[in-house]
């Protein structure tokens, strides 16, 4: 009988459950040495002498190891919090409460002000017994520091870019409905057709937030369906031949027979978008769409590949690197920065890849992959 017929009948006896494995193997014999550890470790005795000071520890604290093993941790690793307090007096690890487990993660300071991440834990031989192990882990703050910086820059960003259409907005509306009838016809289409395009421009810059959250957040929603890139393609040229661009200056190179791809058309023709616009607006020429499958010889994945190319001035070898970060714009302002960061984490999110480079005439070339992404229930 199974547990849970057991329990039909009216057994009341409990399955034990096995015990957690244990790890007894000695360190040394783990192969880990306390300095290829990524944070910082501090370890004191129970007389409260340092026993262990890793390189990373030394990193942070800018203290040798050999000036901190064998003395007291609170001389060795001399840490305040924010209000100025000597952090040992108050946790007091030895001489506290016993039935204390460790200390949460919180800034405090270095001698000379410098931040550092500290938590705690206490090790004791007993429940309640003395302490037998003091372990303190040590982070730089500098990550959280660049990811608060990028977040204001962000913040800073983001209004700036509102404030331009929304001010555009409220003045011709108020205008509108302060002296509609001194306007003729064709001076109230203007004004309306300006609030459209700044509306839409909010739009876009909101859904390039979501985007951007979604991304950052690992919870991009891919919806698969079948795509036809080659179509998806001559679609966004056309949409820029209605728009005014002369049709000799798109070159469409197709490589058949292309594999079946399946990806969310709307992310691809964000992608297309984006990449045939920056080509459009930022570079000269002829642009260059190479639609291609993946080499055998190159991806051990079958796929596609789309190269974008230019006969612009390219990108700086300077600044190849920073093409795909937040708020990049190259040497010509305009628009978020964001739309390249956005292009590749929707790439990788469908398991592909995108790079730059210089094309074959010097512009600028961008080549993404995509793997067919078949759905496992058709394999």
């Amino acid at each position: 009988m199974s547990v849970g017929t057991r329990r039909q009948a009216g057994a009341h006896r409990s399955v034990p459950r096995p015990a957690a494995p244990r790890i007894d193997t000695p360190p040394g014999e783990l192969g880990l040495d306390p300095d290829d550890l990524p944070d910082g470790l501090v370890v004191a005795d129970e007389k409260g002498r340092v026993v262990c000071f890793n390189a990373a520890a030394a990193r942070i604290t800018a203290v040798r190891p050999e000036d901190a093993l064998g003395h007291p941790v609170e001389e060795a690793l001399p840490l305040e919090d924010l209000e100025g307090r000597r952090w040992w007096q108050l946790t007091d690890p030895y001489g506290g409460l016993a039935i204390r487990t460790g200390q949460p993660e919180r800034n405090l300071l270095l001698p000379g002000g410098r931040e550092v991440l500290v938590s705690a834990r206490y090790v004791r031989t007993r429940p309640t017994g003395p302490l037998h192990r003091l372990v303190v882990s040590l982070r730089d703050t500098e990550a959280r520091r660049r990811t608060e910086r990028s977040h204001a820059e962000l913040i800073a960003t983001v209004a700036h870019e509102l404030r331009s259409p929304l001010t555009s907005v409220k003045g011709f509306t108020a205008t509108l409905l302060a002296k509609w009838e001194r306007f003729t016809d064709d001076q109230k289409k203007l004004m309306l057709e300006t609030v459209d395009a700044d509306a839409n421009r909010v739009t876009r810059l909101i859904a390039e937030l979501l985007d951007i959250s979604r991304i950052d957040s690992g919870r991009l929603e891919l919806r698969r369906q079948p795509v036809d890139i080659a179509a998806a393609v001559g679609r966004h040229i056309q949409s820029h031949i209605a728009a005014g661009q002369a049709p000799d200056r798109f070159l469409v190179r197709l490589q058949q027979p292309l594999p079946d791809l399946w990806a969310d058309p709307d992310k691809i023709d964000q992608v297309l978008s984006n990449l045939l616009e920056n080509a459009v607006r930022h570079g000269e020429g002829t642009v260059t769409i190479d639609v291609a499958p993946l080499p055998k010889e190159h991806s051990p994945l079958e796929g596609t590949a789309v190269t974008v190319s230019d006969e612009g001035p390219g990108i700086p070898e300077e600044s190849m690197g920073r093409v795909f970060t937040r708020f990049w714009r190259g040497s010509k302002r305009g628009g978020t920065g964001l739309g390249l960061y956005i292009v590749k984490g929707i790439v990788e999110a469908h398991g592909g890849s995108i790079t730059v480079g210089r094309g074959p005439s010097g512009g600028a070339e961008f080549r993404f992959t995509l793997p067919v992404g078949t759905p496992g229930y058709l394999l």
